[in-house]
């Protein structure tokens, strides 16, 4: 079988109405367990490329993507130690949270682990806090000691991780400032209330005066014409 290639000039290219999602389990045991132990690969879709020279936007790849996927190496940050360089042009790659254990029950002793980290530019530890997410995976085994079993000894495998950049998209509700303006913006006037009956009650009395002026005006015609009956009579 041909193997899939979607890789070009560095950048993974995935023919129209393709996604690229795979699972925690899926990137460690397919992809990178394969990468480190030079197993062939279920398609060649994850560039090589050291993340740490790049700045999170500067990566290669469409930036619009909701995530990137690459293989990097593990660069040492001092020569005699196994600490990784997450120091970049404008920044740097901060760890955060607890590592999450990722196992399989076809991997005896062999477990992966997801380090999540955030990216802050500037320098440390003054960096300012973006919302570029990193998460790193490893392969690592997990040896009982013989001597205490409640004991493991946790050794690092290979010279690749698997780095899944993404940006954390800011809810509306977290904005403050934003969500108060909203409101503000959306706060409608009260509806006006109307009474009906001060209306018909006002237009009851309204024809009740009309009504007794004209009956006024009835008597005071009568009166004057009593008056001048009378008037002929006397006549």
């Amino acid at each position: 079988m041909e193997k899939l290639n979607f890789i070009k000039n560095g950048v993974s290219r995935l023919p129209p109405g393709f996604r690229f999602q795979p699972t925690d389990g899926e990137l460690v045991f397919q992809y990178l367990k394969c990468k480190i132990f030079s197993f062939p690969l279920p398609a060649s879709i994850i560039p090589e490329i050291n993340v740490c020279n790049y700045d999170p936007w500067d990566l290669p790849g469409n930036c619009d993507q909701q995530e990137r996927y690459f293989f990097s190496s593990k660069e040492a940050k001092y020569r005699n130690g196994n600490r990784m360089n997450r120091t970049t042009n404008c920044g740097y790659w901060k760890a955060t949270g607890k590592d999450k254990k990722i196992s399989s029950s076809t991997c005896n002793g062999i477990v992966g682990i997801r380090k999540t980290l955030v990216f802050y530019e500037g320098k440390s530890p003054n960096g300012s806090r973006t919302h570029w997410v990193l998460h790193e995976y490893r392969l690592v085994s997990v040896e009982t000691s013989a001597c205490n079993s409640n004991q493991n000894h946790v050794n690092e495998i290979g010279d690749w991780v698997l780095c899944r950049v993404f940006m954390k998209k800011r809810s509306i509700e977290s904005d403050g400032s934003t969500t108060h303006m909203h409101r503000q913006n959306t706060v409608r006037a009260p509806p006006r209330m109307f009474d009906f009956m001060m209306v018909s009650k006002t237009d009851s009395s309204t024809s009740s005066s009309c009504s007794s002026s004209s009956n006024i005006r009835e008597v005071s015609s009568n009166a004057s014409d009593h008056e001048e009956t009378s008037g002929y009579a006397d006549l």
